[in-house]
C-alpha cells in the first residue's frame, strides 16, 4: 500500500508535469492535497471552507483561498509543506487568526492551512510546564489552567491567538516578572522546510530556539508549544478612565520611570471618542490577591476617575474584559513606535509628543471617516524598562532575537496607533492617514533625540521594517539561521504571510 505522502507524489508528478501559472499551481496545490488528505481538504462549495476561510478576528484578513487545509497532527503538516515545496506553490498558515495584516494568515488563490484542530492543551506531570496547540486563543489557555491555579505569561486579549503572539516576542501581564512571553517557551514541536518534525530546546537546536523568540514565521510551522507555568489565583485588575490627559501623561511617565514592584503591569491608552471628546483609560494589572489599592498605582488613582473596574478577579475573567475593548469582524489597523527615555522627564516628552501628534491629526482622519464608521481611535504605550530586560535574562538566559537593552537606552515605551472601523468605502484613506501619522510621530520623536527603531511586531503594520530594530548583529544572525534551516527558501518564497527576514 501507498503511503499518504507517496499517493501526493505520484499526483504531483502527473499533475506538475508541465509549467504552469501561479493560479494554477495553486488550484493543482489544493488537486494534491485534496487526493493526499481528502478528510482534511476543503473546497470553497463545502461548509468547512465557508466557515475557515472567514474565521478571522478582522475583515483585513478575508480573503479567497483556493482550498482551505485543516490537519490533525504534526506528520500532516509536515506532508503538505513537502508537497508545496515540491509544487513550488505557495499556500498561508492561519493560527489564532488575529493579526489584522491583509496576507499575514491568509492568501489569494493558494491553499490555507488553519490549525484549528491542532488544540492540545495539557499540563505536564509536575505542573512546571504545559503544551499548547497553535488552533488556541489565550482564553482558552487561561480558562484550563485557572482550574489548577496556574497562568502563562501570555496574550493580554482572550481573543489573542497562541503562534502569533509567541513568534513576536509577546507582551504580556506578567512582563516584569517573567520577560516576553516568548522567554516563557522551553520548547517547540517544529515543522521545518524540509517537512521534518523536530522537537526545539535550548539543548536541541540552540539557534532555532534563539530565532524563535521574535523571529515570527521564517523557520517553521509551530505544530504544539510547551510553556513555563507560574501561580495564579486571583489578582486585582481592571480599566481606570479618566477625562485629565495632561494628568494621565504624567501618571504613564511616573510609572516608567519609577515602578520598581515586579507584580504591576500597565497598559495606558488615549481614545479619541470624538471630535470634542478624548479620555485616557489605563488597562492596570496587579498579579496579588491581597492588595485592593498597589501603591505602584498611585500616579493614576490620584487623578479623578470617570470609571473604573479596577478589582479582584481572575486572569480568564479579566482577559475576557480586556477582550471586548476591541471589536472583532470589522476593519482595523494597528500600526507601532518606539521611544526612549533614561529619566522621567525624557520619558514624558516622548509620551507627550506621541499623543500630541496623534491628537493634531485627527481632523484630517475625521475628514474621511464618517462618525458613524468610527468604532476605536487611539494611541497606547507598553513601558518595557529594567525590570523587564532582568526578568527576561533570569527566565531565558540564552537571549531572544528582539534586541533590547535597557542599560544603554533606559526605558523603552513601545506605542502603538489603533484605528478601527466599519465599511470599506475609504479603507485607502484611513490606511494612507495613519502611514502618514506614524512617519509625523516617528520625525517629531526623532528630532526630540527620543526615537528608537524598535517596532514590536504583534503591533506593527505590513510596511514596517521589523527586523532592523532588533540591530544589525540580531538581524544578519537570523537571516543565517533561516539560510541554515531553509536553503531552498521554501517558507520566503511560497509562504509569504507574516514579518520575513528575505532571502
Amino acid at each position: 500500500m501507498f503511503s499518504n505522502t507517496a499517493i501526493g507524489l505520484l499526483s504531483l508528478t502527473a499533475l506538475w508535469l508541465n509549467p504552469a501559472s501561479a493560479t494554477e499551481k495553486s488550484d493543482t496545490g489544493c488537486e494534491v492535497l485534496k487526493l493526499t488528505f481528502p478528510d482534511n481538504t476543503f473546497s470553497p462549495k463545502d461548509a468547512v471552507y465557508e466557515y475557515e476561510s472567514q474565521n478571522f478576528w478582522s475583515n483585513n484578513e478575508i480573503l479567497s483561498p483556493a482550498c482551505v487545509f485543516r490537519p490533525t497532527c504534526p506528520t500532516q503538516v509536515a506532508e503538505a509543506v513537502k508537497l508545496m515545496s515540491l509544487g513550488l506553490t505557495s499556500f498561508a498558515v492561519r493560527g489564532g487568526g488575529h493579526m489584522a495584516i491583509t496576507g499575514a494568515n491568509n492568501i489569494d488563490d493558494g491553499p490555507l492551512f488553519v490549525m484549528s484542530n491542532l488544540t492540545t492543551l495539557e499540563l505536564t506531570q509536575d505542573k512546571k510546564s504545559v503544551w499548547v496547540g497553535p488552533g488556541l486563543d489565550w482564553g482558552h489557555v487561561y480558562r484550563y489552567l485557572g482550574q489548577h491555579k496556574l497562568a502563562v505569561a501570555g496574550g493580554r486579549l482572550s481573543p489573542v491567538g497562541v503562534p502569533g503572539l509567541l513568534l513576536a516576542g509577546g507582551v504580556n501581564f506578567h512582563g516584569n516578572q517573567r520577560g516576553w512571553a516568548a522567554d516563557n517557551v522551553l520548547e517547540y514541536e517544529l515543522v521545518l522546510a524540509e517537512g521534518k518534525v523536530v522537537s526545539v530546546t535550548a539543548e536541541s537546536y540552540p539557534d532555532l530556539f534563539w530565532a524563535l523568540k521574535g523571529g515570527s514565521n521564517n523557520f517553521g510551522i509551530v505544530t504544539k508549544f510547551r510553556l513555563a507555568t507560574l501561580p495564579s489565583d486571583h489578582i486585582y485588575a481592571g480599566v481606570y478612565s479618566v477625562a485629565d490627559i495632561p494628568g494621565f501623561l504624567k501618571a504613564i511617565a511616573n510609572f516608567s520611570a519609577f515602578n520598581t514592584d515586579p507584580l504591576a503591569h500597565i497598559v495606558p491608552q488615549v481614545i479619541a471618542v470624538d471630535e470634542e471628546t478624548t479620555i485616557g483609560g489605563a488597562i492596570l494589572f496587579y498579579d496579588s490577591d491581597s492588595d485592593p489599592e498597589p501603591e505602584c498605582f498611585r500616579p493614576f488613582f490620584d487623578l479623578p476617575s470617570i470609571g473604573n473596574t479596577f478589582q479582584k478577579q481572575t486572569l480568564a475573567q479579566f482577559s475576557d474584559e480586556t477582550g471586548k475593548l476591541v471589536t472583532p469582524k470589522i476593519n482595523d489597523q494597528f500600526i507601532a513606535g518606539t521611544t526612549t527615555g533614561k529619566t522621567y522627564e525624557e520619558i514624558l516628552e516622548g509620551v507627550q509628543i506621541v499623543n500630541d501628534v496623534f491628537l493634531a491629526a485627527l481632523p484630517e482622519l475625521y475628514k474621511v471617516l464618517p462618525v458613524e464608521d468610527r468604532k476605536l481611535i487611539s494611541v497606547d504605550w507598553q513601558p518595557i524598562g529594567s525590570l523587564w530586560e532582568k526578568a527576561s535574562k533570569k527566565y531565558n538566559p540564552g537571549g531572544n532575537a528582539l534586541g533590547l537593552d535597557t542599560e544603554t537606552k533606559g526605558t523603552y515605551i513601545a506605542w502603538a496607533e489603533v484605528v478601527e472601523w466599519s465599511g470599506d468605502e475609504h479603507n485607502d484613506e484611513i490606511f494612507k492617514w495613519i502611514e502618514d501619522t506614524t512617519w509625523a510621530i516617528g520625525n517629531a520623536t526623532q528630532k526630540a533625540g527620543l526615537y528608537d527603531p524598535f517596532y514590536y511586531m504583534g503591533d506593527a503594520a505590513g510596511f514596517q521594517n521589523i527586523y532592523d530594530g532588533y540591530g544589525a548583529e540580531n538581524k544578519q544572525r537570523l537571516l543565517d539561521i533561516s539560510r541554515k534551516y531553509d536553503p531552498l527558501r521554501v517558507f520566503q518564497k511560497y509562504w509569504p504571510g507574516g514579518f520575513k527576514i528575505g532571502e
